[in-house]
């Protein structure tokens, strides 16, 4: 999956407004992937009409067993906070 998305990942990094661009593989199952994305404000629309991004729904299929889920919320951050029922304090 790395080198099938890498264009399209190193594209959405460079976008303005992009906060964060980050995939994962699951340790449950090899072929599952998940995708963490992250824009500012209203970011996420010039990031869907991208040349990039229309690409890669056209290339993107192919290598698919079924749809991608999503889960598409707005919040009020622009990074990841620290867990606050575990602090690792280290000097």
């Amino acid at each position: 999956m790395a080198q099938l998305s890498r264009e399209f990942t190193e594209a959405t990094r460079a976008e303005p407004g992009n906060l964060w661009f980050r995939w994962s593989r699951s340790l449950d199952d090899p072929n599952e992937y998940v995708l963490l994305e992250a824009f500012k404000d209203d970011a996420a629309e010039a990031h869907v009409k991208s040349a990039h991004f229309v690409k890669a729904m056209a290339d993107f299929p192919q290598w698919l067993e079924s749809t991608p889920h999503i889960i598409n919320t707005v919040v009020p951050d622009e990074d990841w906070g620290l867990m606050g029922e575990l602090q690792i304090d280290r000097d």
